[in-house]
């Protein structure tokens, strides 16, 4: 196996493993997270996203977010410089999938909303009518990058 052979699977299962831990990332949020906190008072909601959005910032969350679209980039200009590949369009598809779907939905969608909750007073009644619609909101962007996120994994799966 040739050492650029060697680079571009590493790239690939990298970019697999990537996208399939923040789509599960998401997934916890969809399925069980929003709800949880759904069910909570407004304030205390609030109060606990609020939390959940400081603490999200970790080294390896992002290691993990924004490394994994590094390495979509790099399988792109991959693609174009090796031009035609036999899985370039899965490749391509992919990454435009964690890209956009992923993490542009995060940077456009996701965390406007957690910058707008972070101002917001947990106990004030203008608090509880956010939160309802941070709730909707947040929520329906948070499904998109799963199923972005989700996909993309599937495409790179294929590549292997």
């Amino acid at each position: 196996m040739s050492p650029t052979y060697s680079a571009w699977f590493v790239l690939r299962l990298l970019a697999t493993l990537g996208c399939g831990l923040i789509a599960g990332v998401f997934f916890a949020f969809s399925t069980f997270v929003m709800p949880a906190l759904a069910r909570l008072q407004p304030s205390q909601g609030i109060a606990a996203m609020q939390s959940i959005n400081i603490t999200a910032i970790t080294p390896l969350f992002m290691l993990a977010l924004f490394g994994t679209a590094v390495v979509c980039l790099l399988l792109t200009i991959g693609v174009f410089l090796k031009w035609p590949y036999s899985d370039s369009t899965y490749l391509l598809l992919g990454s435009a999938l964690y890209l956009l779907g992923s993490l542009g939905v995060t940077i456009a969608c996701n965390v406007p909303l957690n910058d707008s909750l972070a101002k917001v007073k947990p106990e004030s009644p203008e608090g509880a009518i956010f939160w309802a619609k941070y709730l909707t909101d947040w929520t329906f962007w948070n499904h998109v990058r799963t199923i972005a996120s989700v996909a993309a994994a599937v495409l790179f799966s294929i590549t292997l």
